[in-house]
């Protein structure tokens, strides 16, 4: 059975940014039920020169509507805005993720395929197909941020468990 770009990403883009925002939601809860200033959590680090739970969280949403959008551009570069400051404002930025993942249609994504991609960052500059840009290192850093973001969940104490990582599973009907 062959399968399509689009079954190779958006699929699990969705079903891990959903069990982000249900960290997101976790994180809130245990804040207010421990006395935690949320800035302690969004602002947390697993090392010191790794970026924070906040910056974890919003790069999920980078490398996953983002990287469509760059590959649809032909460019990605490296988001270098600070992350939203607040647990509304990373789940607002989730949400609306979730909400332009929804409405791409599969066919589009699969006519990608095989599209020239660059990758910037400063003066380097990495080609790439779409698909081997999408597959090889856009989902790959996006794994990397969700599992962080869990990460540092769990090293502050949060009630977590595997499953909040996996989220909603495709199971068969």
């Amino acid at each position: 059975m062959a399968i399509s770009l689009y079954g190779a990403t958006v699929p699990s883009y969705r079903q891990t940014l959903g069990a982000v925002a249900g960290l997101l939601r976790t994180a809130q809860s245990y804040c207010a039920d421990k006395g935690i200033a949320p800035e302690d959590i969004l602002q947390a680090r697993l090392a010191a020169d790794m970026f924070p739970f906040a910056y974890q969280v919003k790069s999920t949403a980078v490398h996953s509507i983002g990287a469509i959008e760059g590959v649809r551009k032909g460019a990605f570069s490296p988001d270098t805005t600070p992350p939203p400051d607040s647990f509304a404002a990373l789940e607002q930025r989730i949400a609306s993720t979730l909400e332009a993942l929804r409405a791409l249609e599969p066919g589009e994504i699969d006519g990608l395929l095989g599209r020239d991609m660059l990758f910037i960052a400063g003066q380097r500059k990495l080609a790439f197909t779409a698909e081997d840009f999408l597959l090889s290192f856009s989902l790959p850093n996006f794994y990397f941020h969700a599992t962080t973001a869990y990460d540092i969940l769990r090293w502050k104490g949060a009630p977590l468990a595997k499953r909040d990582f996996l989220g909603q599973l495709r199971l068969k009907p």
